[in-house]
């Protein structure tokens, strides 16, 4: 798909926008006097706006990840970017998105808030892409189509073919949710932005990255799509101390963290295997387990009697008997571990 096409498909309020700028956007000189924005002129470190743009960090981010400056968005989490998409691309009332299922659920909150039709399309029996089925789904009031791999609560990766299959087939804009990726032995799809124009990969500093607390996801496309972003976001959606903060944090031992957590997880999943109320643990590439077991309502409300915390799936088409458990630290699976036996010698067969 065409840059051209692209901008066909953009909200017209949108395509128009004169977005919010300041003093400091228009000035290009060195600053030094400070009396454009009605700032404190007290200095505390925080005392003026941040960079909107957030230069700084992009460069940084940029550096880790491989990819261009200008093609990075940083947003507060994920899920302002998937907000901004619906509002840049999606005409309430008018248009509609496709998703898969089951999946990650701000999905479909986001198409709620902004009064747009979600059109789910259910994942194979062994959790695979539906990329017949999605594209049948789609129609000439479809803006865009949201896959999430590794996905989530499945904790499986979809095929690199298939995804781009999508891209390449739909006339809209497909984004790729990988919040999960650093836990995965597939490539990111993030090499693909150059020749996929339509392509939005959101990643976030939330999972690997060890930031949820932060609130900073990414969005990496064309620039375009990332030029529109940025014009409808809010001014300072990133403030100063959390620039700083990622920027330090980034220098952690994230490969380090991400290759332990792999091993727990290998871990933990033959623990659960062993456990005669576990139906299946499926394979996962995440940095978390999908369980299915005999009772999931039982165990779930075991557990939280026990102090430990699970996401219970159950009621989740697709997902039925189903808990998602993510992979602790060593001593956390084990408390983990060792609260399910003694639920298991509870049991009367």
């Amino acid at each position: 798909m065409k840059e051209q096409n692209i901008k066909n498909i953009v909200r017209g309020c949108i395509a128009t926008l004169s977005p919010y700028s300041t003093a400091r956007d228009e000035y290009k000189g060195s600053l030094g006097v400070f009396l454009d924005a009605n700032e404190s002129p007290y200095e505390n470190g925080y005392n003026r706006y941040p960079d909107p743009h957030q230069k700084q960090l992009k460069q940084a981010i940029s550096q880790v990840k491989g990819v261009a400056a200008e093609n990075i968005f940083i947003g507060n989490g994920s899920d302002e970017a998937i907000d901004l998409l619906f509002r840049v691309f999606c005409e309430p009332r008018q248009d509609n998105v496709v998703a898969i299922a089951p999946s990650y659920g701000m999905y479909k909150v986001a198409a709620a808030i902004n009064d747009v039709e979600m059109r789910e399309v259910q994942l194979g029996t062994d959790f695979s892409l539906p990329v017949d089925e999605l594209l049948q789904s789609a129609d000439e009031h479809t803006k865009l189509i949201f896959l999430c791999s590794p996905n989530n609560p499945t904790g499986n990766s979809f095929l690199r073919a298939d995804m781009l299959r999508v891209a390449e087939e739909f006339e809209g804009v497909v984004v790729v949710d990988e919040a999960y990726i650093d836990f995965a032995d597939a490539e990111s799809l993030t090499d693909a932005i150059a020749a996929y124009p339509n392509l939005v990969v959101l990643q976030t500093m939330s999972k690997a990255w060890g930031m949820a607390g932060l609130r900073v996801g990414l969005a990496i496309a064309d620039d375009y799509i990332i030029g529109l972003m940025s014009q409808v976001k809010y001014p300072y959606n990133i403030n100063l101390a959390t620039m700083h903060l990622v920027e330090e944090l980034l220098r952690e031992p994230v490969l380090e963290h991400v290759a332990e957590i792999k091993i727990q997880r290998e871990a933990l999943s033959a623990a659960l295997t062993s456990m005669s109320f576990v139906e299946h643990v499926y394979p996962s590439d995440a940095n978390f387990l999908l369980v299915k077991v005999a009772d999931a309502d039982a165990l779930y409300d075991h557990l939280i009697a026990d102090g430990i915390i699970v996401r219970n799936r159950n009621r989740i088409k697709g997902c039925e008997g189903c808990l998602r458990i993510t992979v602790g630290m060593s001593h956390e699976n084990e408390k983990l571990i060792k609260s399910l036996k003694k639920y298991e010698e509870s049991l009367v067969y």
